[in-house]
């Protein structure tokens, strides 16, 4: 892959950050139009760097993703104990949430949206590396018998699921719950689902 002269990288920048300050004030007003107009980057620019407006919302959730990725790998860096590994992850995907809302609801309302399986290389590629960082230290604990063996998405769902559904209802503005309070109640009782 070619890399960008400091103009693109500029430029992408630009269209990102306009993007994601957009959806953060309102999703509705998520469109190519706004964007555009909002950067100050001509139409013609935005296609150029991402192909399409998809092509941008799929670059937006790769770098988003990638945010909460490393936010989750930062969070194990020098945890060797697998219980307070578990902790970490689970703490370190809830304060993510509450620090980059923005971020949070665009990747929690785009998981499955329509441009996600034809950009999938740009997000896979963003994603696999931290990914095989995160299962890298994880497998150590499941062969000492630490962790469960399971299947890594089953795996994922008891860890990460609760918090990510903790996170979707926050996100929307469901009544009683509390990030501050899950991240007081939930790290034990999920460490517990997955220790062997």
């Amino acid at each position: 892959m070619k890399r960008k002269r400091p103009r693109g990288e500029e430029t992408t920048t630009r269209l990102l950050d306009a993007a994601l300050a957009l959806y953060a004030e309102a999703p509705v007003g998520f469109t190519v139009h706004a964007v555009v107009a909002r950067s100050g980057v001509s139409l013609g620019s935005l296609y150029h760097h991402f192909g399409s407006f998809d092509g941008l919302a799929a670059s937006l959730y790769a770098e988003s993703m990638a945010a909460l990725l490393d936010a989750l790998l930062a969070s194990l860096e020098g945890v060797t104990a697998a219980r307070a590994g578990i902790v970490a992850l689970v703490k370190a995907y809830l304060a993510f949430t509450k620090r980059h809302r923005a971020r949070a609801s665009f990747i929690h309302a785009s998981s499955y949206a329509a441009f996600v399986p034809a950009h999938a290389a740009t997000i896979e590629a963003a994603r696999a590396p931290r990914i095989e960082r995160l299962l890298a230290w994880l497998h150590p604990h499941v062969r000492a018998g630490r962790v469960v063996e399971l299947p890594v998405p089953l795996v994922e769902m008891l860890v990460i699921g609760p918090v990510a559904e903790v996170a979707r209802r926050w996100l929307a503005g469901a009544p009683g719950v509390d990030l501050d309070d899950a991240a007081r109640r939930l790290p034990e009782r999920i460490w517990r689902s997955v220790a062997r």
